[in-house]
This record gives structure tokens, sequence and C-alpha cells, in this order.
């Protein structure tokens, strides 16, 4: 895929979730504020959050874009993993804010003092619902598609939101029936689906970082590929890394020992040639010839 055809997509994508955010970030305060929704005021600063992230997201997708350099000889990708990681902190920290402030009203035990949600808060909850699901399911098959760590991790970030406007839900009803403490659980609901989805996001971006070895999948498929080209007699080494969005292979392959260096150097090509035509993430392929007497 060309770099510039990822560029434009995840800036699209991009650009359409921070408008979407922001509509939404000042929609939910306001609702939060008149209808006296301490859990849609939480979910109000996830939204917003979500602007910020996403704003990290394009820096980093426009730095890991860059071509290689004489001072990055392989790429700029892992810049995206370092955007995803930045991205999961934002998140990791939001969400401790939002817990430790519900969790600061539920063990002060003054729970007459809480304020009941009003019905308008209700309506913005299932709005928010609605919203920040669709803009997972349209930034998750963006990132998909382009193969993007950064993008998904935003994805990740709507669906964070969709989950915790949900636990919004739930504690505005309860809070609207007679149980006002049940608005404030839902706020610390909503702290552990952000922080859940803070460590899967960091986790990810750091398995790209610290090379990581692909799926066994993705091995035993490279492993057939190989074996099928014409002269391999068989493989002695497979090693692969996950470099940010990308696959970097090492490969030692068996060949005839009677063949002459041209000929060696010929099946070293298909195999090379056979795994960047059928697998399209593997970015660097190196192909060592063994010889085998038979």
């Amino acid at each position: 895929m060309e770099k510039t055809e990822f560029e434009k997509t995840a800036m699209r994508v991009s650009f359409v979730s921070i408008a979407v955010n922001m509509i939404l970030s000042v929609f939910k305060l306001l609702v939060g504020i008149f209808a006296n929704s301490a859990a849609m005021i939480s979910d109000a600063v996830h939204s917003a959050s979500d602007v910020f992230s996403t704003i990290v997201v394009i820096i980093g997708i426009k730095i890991s874009s860059k071509a290689s350099d004489k001072d990055h000889p392989y790429g700029h990708e892992r810049l995206e993993c370092v955007a995803a990681i930045v991205l999961a902190t934002i998140l990791a920290v939001t969400g401790l804010g939002i817990g430790y402030t519900a969790l600061t009203k539920i063990v002060s035990g003054e729970y007459a003092a809480l304020a009941v949600p009003g019905m308008l808060a209700l309506v913005a909850a299932i709005i928010s619902i609605a919203t920040k699901e669709g803009m997972y399911w349209f930034t998750r098959i963006s990132a998909k598609r382009i193969d993007s760590s950064a993008l998904m991790a935003d994805a990740w970030h709507h669906r964070s939101d969709a989950l915790s406007s949900v636990g919004a839900l739930i504690g505005i009803g309860g809070a609207m029936l007679g149980f006002p403490i049940l608005d404030s659980a839902a706020s610390l609901v909503i702290c552990f689906f952000i922080e859940k989805a803070a460590y899967d996001i960091f986790k990810d971006a750091v398995d790209k970082m610290v090379d990581k070895a692909c799926d066994d999948e993705t091995e035993n498929a490279l492993k057939q590929c190989v074996l099928s080209q014409e002269g391999v007699l068989g493989i002695d080494l497979l090693r692969t890394r996950v470099f940010g969005n990308k696959i970097y292979v090492d490969i030692e392959i068996r060949a005839d020992a009677r063949e002459t260096l041209e000929e060696a150097h010929s099946t070293a090509e298909k195999v090379h040639d056979a795994i960047e035509k059928n697998f399209t993430k593997v970015k660097h392929i190196m192909v060592h010839v063994n010889p085998v007497k038979i």
C-alpha cells in the first residue's frame, strides 16, 4: 500500500474522529451540568480526552510515514507505536481521575446530598452509545485496511467511550429510580473500562517495539510459501520480528551443494520475491542459503 494512501485514510478518519468527539464532549458536558449527572460529566471528560489522543495519533502516523533516511535506515514505523503508548498513558490518567472522583463520593457516605440526574442525561447517554459505537466500527475498519496500530488504538478508545456511556446509562437510570449513589458507581465502572482499554493499547504497542515474533499462523504460512519454491530443499532457520506495523524476516534455506553461485542466488531470489508478493506486511527479507549434499 502506498504511504500516501495510508496517510490519507488515517488523516480522514482522524479528523472525523476529532469533529465527532468535540461535538459529543460539549453536548455531554452541558447535559451533565444541567441534568445534574456526575456520570455524564465524567463521560464528557472521556470524550474530550479522545480529541487530544487523536491529535497524538495524527502526529504519530505523520512521523511514522516518513521515508527512510541516513539516521533511520529501517524507516520510522516504530514512532507510530510511540504515539499509541502516549495515547494509552493519556487514557489511563483520564480513567484514574474519573475513578478517584467517583470513589471519593462513594466513601463519603453522604448519599442523600447527591443530586438525582434528569431525563435529559438518560437520552444523552443513549445518543453517546450509538455515536461512539458507530465511530468504533468506522475507525476499526479503516485501521485494519491500512494496518495502523495507532488508528486501531483510537478505535478502541471509541469503544471504551461507548462502554463508559453504557455504565453512565445504567447509573443514571438507577439514580432516577431512587438510588443516587449509582450515578457515582457508574463513573467507577467507566474508570475500569478506560483502564482496560489503556492496558490493551499499551501492551500491543510495546510488543511491536521489542521485536516480538509473528504469530504461529503467519510463521507457518511463511514456511509453506518458502518450501513451495523450486530449489528449496528445506528450512534451517526462520526468524520474524514485528517492527511497528511491518514484519522483518530472516530465513536460512537448504539448497543443493552442487548448484553454482548463480543458481543458489536465483533460488534465494525466488524465495524473496514469493514472500514479498504474498505477505504485504513484510518490509524486509534476508535469505541465506546453506549447501546440502544430496
